[in-house]
């Protein structure tokens, strides 16, 4: 019986951070398409996901997948320093899209690290729809 408990109390707070991630995520999206984007695909970010980049000063080509693999609801670990990085898929990590601010404070550090620029604010959205659609 506790363990059903313990169950339930999981379910209630990973469905509850899941909703909070996907709300986060809707605003940002909003935001994106009143600064002229969309509609966003989450094919069009599991294509730029995987897609290789030569970014000016960078031993070699990086996409999103160097450092997050290849499948989005699996761990990743940074090329560079070997930093192990959380699951990027929602349905793994809930609480990955929660926070608007952070979500956009990585878009701005990881794009510019992997494209040499900013995302637009397409493809951010076609992340997010990849990344919810995990």
């Amino acid at each position: 019986m506790k363990s059903k408990i313990v169950f339930g109390v999981a379910g209630v707070l990973f469905t509850g951070a899941a909703l909070a991630a996907l709300a986060a995520g809707a605003d940002l999206m909003q935001g994106y398409r009143n600064a002229g984007a969309g509609p966003f695909s989450a094919e069009a970010g599991g294509s730029a996901w995987t897609r290789t980049h030569q970014s000016a000063g960078a031993a070699g080509a990086r996409s999103c997948a160097s450092c997050h693999g290849a499948d989005p609801g699996q761990p990743g670990k940074h090329i560079e320093t070997g930093k192990p990085i959380e699951p990027m898929a929602v349905s793994v990590n809930p609480a990955r899209l929660s926070d608007p601010e952070k979500v956009e404070k990585w878009f701005r550090r990881n794009c510019r690290w992997t494209l040499g620029r900013e995302c637009t604010s397409q493809e951010k959205g076609d992340f997010i729809r990849y990344l919810t659609s995990q």
